[in-house]
C-alpha cells in the first residue's frame, strides 16, 4: 500500500503557471459540472417525490443561489458540450465525477473545486449530496452524513495525491450482508475499476469492523492506503474526484452501462480470495462424486426448525451436507472458501443467500420463500442475481402450514390467507410479521422433489 506524503502547498501557485486559454477551458468545465449536478438533482427530486417524502428529498439535494446565471454561463461557454458528462442523472444512487482540482476537508464535510477564472464568484454556487445509493430510501439516507461541495478559487493543501479519488459512505444499510455487497462492494468494484488499483477511497460513516471485513476487496481495488476522512483536520488534494458509487441493481452489473460483469465480478472474488472452483461438480463425469450441499442456516428469524430432518433427507439422496450460519464477525475468506466448495446452495431468503457470489459457475442456488407474497422481491434480490451470475436457481415456496405463523394465527386470518391486504399496510408491517417473526418447518417430503431436480441439472 502507498502512502500519499504531505507536502504543504497552494493550489493558485500551480495554477499561476497555467496559460489563459487552460484557464478559459477549466472555467467552462467546471461551469459545466455544476449544471449538470442542477439539471439532474432536479430529475432525482422529482423521482424522490414520486416514492418517498418531500424532505427525504429535501436533505438530500443541492441548492443554488443562482441558478439562472448558472445556466446562462453554460449556454455560453463553447466548451461545456464536450465535458457535460461530468455528472450523471442516476435513479437510485447520488453519483458526480469532479474532473478538477479537488480540495476535501474532513471535519467541515466541504468539497472545494478548485479552479481559477472560473468567472463565478466564490461560494456563489454549492450543493449537498449523500454519497450513498439508494436515494430514494429515507431511512437510509438518514444514515448518511452530507457533504457539502463549492467552487473555490484556490485552496491551501496539506497533502496533495497524484491520483483520483473515490468519495463514498459507509452508512445507510451497511451491516447486512446484502446491503454491503448491493450497495456497497459491487458499486465500488464498476466505479474504480477503471482505474486498476490507482485510486484512493476516501470513506465517510466510517466503520472500522467494515474496512477490516472487506480489506481483501478493498486493497484489490485500489494500491493506496484508504482516508478515514470525517475527523481529519488536514485539508487532501486530487487531482479529481468521484463523489458517490454507481449503482445498476440489486447484486448485479448492466451491461449495457458497462464493460463490466458479473462473471468479471466473480472472477475477481476468485482471485481475491484465492478460491479453487471456478465449476461446479457434472456428475455424470464420476458417479461416485457426491455433490455437496450448503444449507445457510439462521439464528433469530426466517430459521429452520427441522434442520436435522432436511439434513437426513438431503443426505439419503446422496448430497454431502454442509451447514452455515455466517455473522457479522464472520471471516468473509472462510465464509468464500466454504460456499466456493459446494455445488448447491439453499436457504430461506434473506442475507445469507448473497453468498452465492462465492459459488462456482454452474452452481444451484435453492431460494425457500417463506409465507407473506414477496415472490417480487425474491426474484429482484437473489432469481434475477443468480442467473446473471451464470448460477441455475430453483424456488420453493412454502405452504401456510410450513410456517410457524400458523401457530400464532388461525388459517383463515388474513395475516395467513391474505397477505397482500398487510402490504397495504407499508413495508415496516411486512418485514415486522413475514421476515421478522417468521420460521419454517420444511415438509421434507414436499421439499424433495427439489433436491432431485437439483441432482438432475448437476448431471447435464
Amino acid at each position: 500500500m502507498h502512502k500519499c506524503s504531505p507536502f504543504c502547498s497552494s493550489f493558485k501557485e500551480k495554477r499561476l503557471t497555467h496559460s489563459v486559454l487552460v484557464g478559459s477551458l477549466l472555467a467552462a468545465f467546471t461551469i459545466s459540472i455544476v449544471f449538470k449536478s442542477y439539471f439532474c438533482t432536479q430529475l432525482s427530486v422529482l423521482h424522490t417525490q414520486s416514492q418517498s417524502s418531500m424532505d427525504a428529498a429535501e436533505n438530500q439535494f443541492m441548492m443554488f443561489k443562482d441558478a439562472g446565471l448558472l445556466q446562462e454561463l453554460v449556454e455560453e461557454s463553447t466548451s461545456a458540450k464536450s465535458i457535460f458528462n461530468a455528472c450523471d442523472c442516476e435513479p437510485i444512487s447520488n453519483y458526480c465525477e469532479i474532473n478538477g482540482d479537488v480540495a476535501v476537508q474532513g471535519n467541515s464535510s466541504t468539497i472545494s473545486m478548485v479552479s481559477l477564472r472560473t468567472g463565478i464568484p466564490a461560494g456563489e454556487i454549492s450543493w449537498t449530496v449523500k454519497p450513498y445509493v439508494r436515494k430514494e430510501n429515507a431511512a437510509a439516507m438518514d444514515l448518511v452524513k452530507s457533504w457539502a461541495v463549492t467552487s473555490m478559487e484556490f485552496r491551501h493543501c496539506d497533502l496533495i495525491q497524484t491520483v483520483p479519488a473515490i468519495l463514498f459512505s459507509l452508512g445507510g444499510f451497511s451491516g447486512n450482508h446484502f446491503h454491503d455487497f448491493s450497495d456497497l462492494v459491487i458499486p465500488l468494484y464498476i466505479t474504480s475499476r477503471q482505474f486498476n488499483g490507482e485510486v484512493q477511497f476516501v470513506v465517510t460513516d466510517n466503520r472500522h469492523w467494515w474496512i477490516s471485513k472487506f480489506r481483501g476487496i478493498l486493497g484489490n481495488l485500489s494500491r493506496y492506503d484508504i482516508v478515514e476522512i470525517d475527523q481529519e483536520r488536514k485539508t487532501y488534494c486530487y487531482p479529481s474526484m468521484i463523489v458517490g458509487l454507481k449503482y445498476h441493481h440489486e447484486l448485479g452489473i448492466d451491461q449495457s452501462k458497462s464493460q463490466l460483469s458479473m462473471k468479471d465480478f466473480r472472477q475477481f472474488l476468485r482471485r481475491t480470495y484465492s478460491l479453487k472452483r471456478a465449476k461446479a461438480i457434472k456428475i455424470g463425469d464420476d458417479a461416485r462424486k457426491r455433490p455437496r450441499l450448503l444449507i445457510i442456516t439462521r439464528r433469530k428469524s426466517r430459521s429452520f426448525t427441522n434442520i436435522d430432518k432436511i439434513t437426513r433427507m438431503a443426505s439419503s439422496l446422496g448430497y454431502n451436507v454442509v451447514t452455515m450460519e455466517p455473522n457479522i464477525s464472520t471471516s468473509l475468506g472462510s465464509v468464500a472458501e466454504t460456499v466456493n466448495s459446494c455445488d448447491v446452495l439453499m436457504g430461506i431468503h434473506g442475507a445469507g443467500l448473497t453468498n452465492m457470489v462465492f459459488l462456482p459457475d454452474n452452481a444451484i442456488v435453492i431460494q425457500i420463500v417463506p409465507l407473506g407474497s414477496i415472490d417480487e422481491l425474491a426474484k429482484q434480490d437473489f432469481e434475477q442475481p443468480a442467473m446473471e451470475m451464470e448460477l441455475r436457481y430453483l424456488e420453493y415456496k412454502i405452504k401456510a402450514k410450513e410456517s410457524s405463523l400458523i401457530s400464532k394465527y388461525k388459517a383463515d386470518h388474513l395475516i395467513i390467507k391474505d397477505p397482500l391486504s398487510v402490504h397495504k399496510q407499508g413495508w415496516d408491517a411486512v418485514r415486522s410479521i413475514y421476515l421478522d417473526k417468521q420460521n419454517v418447518k420444511l415438509d421434507v417430503k414436499r421439499f424433495r422433489p427439489t433436491l432431485l431436480k437439483a441432482l438432475q441439472l448437476l448431471h447435464q
